[in-house]
């Protein structure tokens, strides 16, 4: 699966991860997006394409998905269906330092 060529394409360039939540509808549209409009909308509209797909793969294979939770190096995708929609979270992951532990007496 080609799908974070999709995302973030052939190019070298840096870009900031989407955070955030988009809806889309049946067709993949974006009905509503939290995520910043500095990421570009054809890369949302990507994911959300990519997500509905997998939905309907699922069901074709007759197990059907609620929702589903992809973990990537630095990004995290958890999408959960709508009546033939999705809405689709993006978190970027950070590195988690160890919480501090109080002293002894």
């Amino acid at each position: 699966m080609g799908f974070l060529k999709k995302i973030f394409g052939g190019s070298a360039s840096v870009q900031q991860l989407p955070t955030g939540t988009i809806t889309v509808d049946r067709d993949g549209q974006i009905v509503t997006s939290t995520v910043t409009s500095a990421f570009p909308q054809p890369l949302l509209q990507g994911i959300g394409r990519d997500v509905l797909e997998l939905f309907r793969e699922a069901r074709t294979a007759q197990m059907p998905l609620a929702e589903i939770s992809l973990h990537f190096g630095s990004l995290r995708i958890t999408a959960r269906e709508l009546r033939g929609g999705a809405i689709i979270f993006l978190f970027p992951q950070i590195a988690l330092s160890p919480a501090p532990t109080p002293e002894r007496q």
